[in-house]
């Protein structure tokens, strides 16, 4: 409700008072870390503690050292009361100590909870003197400091495991002790007094800083319109208009599952979650097929992801990215929107071919009207496409996201087949006929007041449109269901709903929180220009060496920490590198120094933003992998290995949009931006042209088949035919070659097959 009001906040009489948790950054970042805290170390104490683990012991044994230098600062003239140093100690044992005693969990979390209120409380209190104080801070500054780091990094154990945390704290270690680290990262001794005051008092490179506002500013929003939209039942809806789509084929099950995959994602930036809903939804489809269990498996997996690169709703990289390269956020949307085709083809060729070649029967879904079903239920993209038009009108996300959250619950209420049950029998009562004049009077009178009372009304009229339809609901459901005894049942799902949109961003909030540390930690070492050195040596300032070098590091990275940390991680160490590198590249294309590095600055970031998606589905660590072999009670390793194996392609799209300036073409906006015009835009179909054409000879290679099943040496030729086509070659014509070879394994159909038993799997 925080978060909400704050929208609301600036068009409200509340906005004269000067309120500072209501109009300082800081403090409304500060205040949505501590409500993170809270319900993150309430919710976990209902938990049951898992046994302790080796990933636990190194969790604990690497915060040794940071506990110790906060006792034994050994820097003149920093002094921290002892009352502090045991504060910071509780919260140490607090945050370490269950992960060790699991017994102990459910007391130390509800402590921990109430601790984490003091860092805030401190904050609020002393906000304009901290900011004067981030290099000399004073001793409760620090203890502070330590307290919420150590909450923070706790919290993110409980929530999503050992790992990142422990590499918060690596970095925490280099910042003190890199004077002993040998070679080019050999870094400066950083007193514990410079850390914990820059981690605290620091505005935007701080715990509070700027992408701990990617949380509060964003992520918040669009976790509550998906926890509005599963509380409300719109996901079986959206699925059952993918089903009603598709009619009845042998591919229905794959092309359900791709085409629900973009629905969802479409309203959710969540890939494990909308792979555990997708399968639950298919499950039935893919076993009445016949489906191999571990292709169905991989399928499900892979489409999963596709809401992480899903615009409008993208997940949270897109929005670190929008505030660190300060862009629009529809600039992502649009980049953010070949990559996504593209993803979705590699799963419906392999799909296409899978099934002809194994010969698998028609099924379909008995969904009442078929298409008709489809248009009579397309009301529920009404709220996508106003959040499309408001940034495009260049409204604050923020907002184009409560302003769908409200269409949504008005369109549920208002369809009678989408409305609650409880709230549907109250609509038979008397009271209706009273509730309908007075919803539509308190609409209006909402819409007026705040016109009447002169409040500012911005330049969308958030404030009217809010309490008209406050009103609209008040007086037309509300009442009616108040006055038949439904009250609860009624507005159940939209409580549900914000509680559930809240939860769902615990975790997620908690390590974007983690990831702004290690931000924060290599903005005072200066590691990035380190690694970027490094990075230009290994590579030999090859861009193809250096992308290839940064995908593996982040797949590795993703295999124990979130996508959104990965992203921060590969951004802010090898990003200098590439952009430079590229660059380069780009002007010998004949663009300008200033236009090179743009386009190079963007294409960078959206590779590192696709691959930093990809960890999600790559074994063996891989979420999305494990969410549907949870549903098809298939091995978790190797559904992710399956799921790494359908669309091969995702692994190769993402150099091919930056090895070249040409190559940007998948990213829409980089060519349009230095290539208005007809030039621009046939570079762009060339390129979807050849890269679509690309996925669909390595769909065919993987699985063996075209309109006839692969010799073993046929699939590798089409393999190396699909990467050749995949390259954004200079000269046009110089495409065509692997083009027409690989249609030639198109043109004999299956009766001419001499295919030996060998056929490639």
């Amino acid at each position: 409700m925080f978060s909400l009001y704050l929208v609301l906040h600036p068009f409200t009489p509340l906005s004269r008072l000067d309120i500072s948790i209501l109009d300082q950054v800081q403090l409304r970042r500060a205040t949505h870390v501590l409500l993170l805290l809270v319900a993150g170390y309430l919710i976990t104490s209902q938990l049951q503690a898992a046994r302790p683990t080796i990933g636990a012991w190194v969790f604990a044994l690497l915060s040794l050292p940071f506990l110790y230098t906060f006792w034994v600062p050994n820097v003149p003239g920093v002094d921290i009361p002892l009352a502090g140093k045991l504060m910071g100690s509780l919260a140490w044992a607090l945050a370490v100590g269950p992960n060790l005693l699991p017994r102990l969990r459910r007391y130390a979390d509800i402590a921990a909870a109430l601790l984490a209120i003091a860092p805030w409380a401190y904050q609020v209190r002393y906000y304009e003197e901290l900011v004067n104080r981030a290099v000399i801070p004073a001793g409760w500054d620090m203890a502070m400091s330590f307290t919420v780091i150590i909450l923070v990094l706790g919290l993110v154990s409980r929530l999503l495991g050992p790992i990142m945390p422990s590499l918060v704290l690596l970095f925490l270690t280099y910042n003190m002790y890199g004077q002993y680290v040998p070679g080019t990262f050999r870094g400066a001794k950083n007193g514990i007094d410079l850390i914990l005051g820059k981690t605290y008092n620091e505005t935007e490179a701080g715990i509070y800083g700027l992408i701990t506002g990617v949380s509060a500013k964003y992520l918040v929003y669009f976790t509550i319109l998906s926890g509005l939209i599963g509380a409300l039942g719109l996901g079986k809806v959206v699925a059952n208009i993918a089903l009603a789509m598709v009619g009845r084929t042998p591919q229905t099950p794959g092309r359900v599952t791709g085409i629900a995959s973009v629905f969802m994602g479409m309203f959710s930036g969540s890939g494990a979650a909308d792979t555990q809903f997708v399968a639950t939804l298919t499950k039935p489809l893919y076993e009445k097929a016949n489906y191999d269990k571990m292709i169905a498996a991989g399928l499900v997996a892979t489409a999963g992801t596709i809401a992480l690169i899903t615009p409008p709703v993208l997940g949270s990289i897109a929005f670190v990215m929008v505030e660190i390269l300060q862009i629009s956020y529809l600039w992502v949307v649009i980049m953010a929107l070949g990559p996504m085709l593209l993803y979705l083809l590699g799963i419906l060729t392999f799909n296409e071919f899978y099934t002809r070649k194994a010969k698998l029967p028609p099924v379909g879904a008995d969904i009442p009207l078929g298409k008709r079903y489809a248009l009579r239920y397309s009301t529920i993209f009404i709220p996508i496409v106003l959040i499309v038009v408001l940034l495009f009108l260049g409204t604050e996300v923020a907002t184009a996201v409560y302003l769908a959250s409200l269409a949504f619950v008005l369109i549920c209420y208002l369809d009678p087949t989408l409305r609650p049950a409880p709230l549907a029998e109250a609509m038979q009562s008397p009271a209706y006929k009273v509730g309908l004049p007075l919803g539509i009077g308190l609409a209006i009178g909402g819409a007026l007041l705040p016109v009447l009372a002169g409040w500012d009304l911005g330049n969308i009229p958030i404030l009217p449109v809010t309490l008209a339809a406050l009103g609209l609901l008040l007086g037309t459901f509300v009442y009616p269901a108040a006055a038949a005894g439904k009250l609860r049942g009624a507005l159940l799902p939209i409580a549900q709903g914000l509680v559930e949109g809240f939860r769902q961003l615990i975790p997620i909030g908690s390590a974007i929180v983690a990831a702004n540390l290690i931000f924060g930690m290599m903005v005072i070492t200066g590691l990035p220009s380190k690694f970027s050195i490094f990075l230009g040596q290994v590579s030999g300032e090859s861009l193809l060496l250096a992308t290839l070098v940064t995908a593996i590091f982040s797949l590795i990275l993703g295999m124990g920490v979130p996508p959104t940390a990965t992203y921060v991680l590969t951004a802010s160490l090898t990003a200098p590198a590439i952009i430079k590198i590229a660059a380069a590249n780009f002007q010998g294309f004949g663009l300008e120094p200033q236009q090179a590095v743009l386009a190079a600055t963007l294409a960078t970031h959206m590779f590192l933003f696709y691959y930093a998606v990809l960890a999600d589905v790559t074994p063996p660590v891989a979420l999305s992998g494990y969410a549907a072999a949870s549903v098809f009670k298939t091995n978790p390793i190797l559904t992710g290995v399956y799921a790494a194996r359908v669309a091969l392609a995702k692994y190769i799209i993402g150099f091919f949009f930056l090895l070249s300036f040409t190559g940007t073409g998948l990213l829409i906006l980089p060519i349009l931006q230095n290539l208005p015009g007809l030039e621009g835009w046939l570079i762009i179909l060339e390129r979807f042209f050849f890269t679509a054409t690309a996925i669909v000879f390595l769909a065919a290679a993987t699985v063996g088949y075209t309109r006839r099943p692969l010799r073993r040496w046929e699939s590798w030729v089409m393999g190396l035919l699909a990467l050749a086509l995949f390259y954004p070659y200079p000269n046009l014509w110089m495409a065509f070659i692997p083009f027409v070879l690989g249609l030639l394994f198109f043109l004999r159909g299956e009766g001419k097959s001499t295919a030996s038993p060998q056929a490639a799997d």
